[in-house]
């Protein structure tokens, strides 16, 4: 498997220097890249997009119990004829 990239040649050192590859494979992969001017990633880092703004959600209403007439009109009665019994 050669090396198709600088920083996988640096990541391949790095492993040589840990000791977890051998120096003989090391130098195979470097060898079969060859002299050839390596891109610094194989396929470059995806940009971030920037995040879509939330629109704001719409305020619902809230329903208010509109009373009719005739029921605040007896209400009003009702009351009216507490406070005069009241006063006698």
């Amino acid at each position: 498997m050669p090396i198709k990239s600088k920083a996988q040649r640096r990541k391949f050192a790095q492993l040589l220097i840990e000791g977890k590859i051998s120096p003989e494979t090391f130098e195979e992969w470097n060898r079969a890249a060859g002299k050839a001017e390596l891109p610094e990633r194989l396929h470059p880092k995806a940009k971030v997009k920037p995040k879509r703004k939330v629109k704001s959600k719409r305020k619902v209403k809230s329903k208010r119990k509109v009373k009719s007439k005739r029921k605040v009109k007896s209400k009003r009665k009702a009351r009216s004829k507490r406070k005069v019994k009241s006063k006698r």
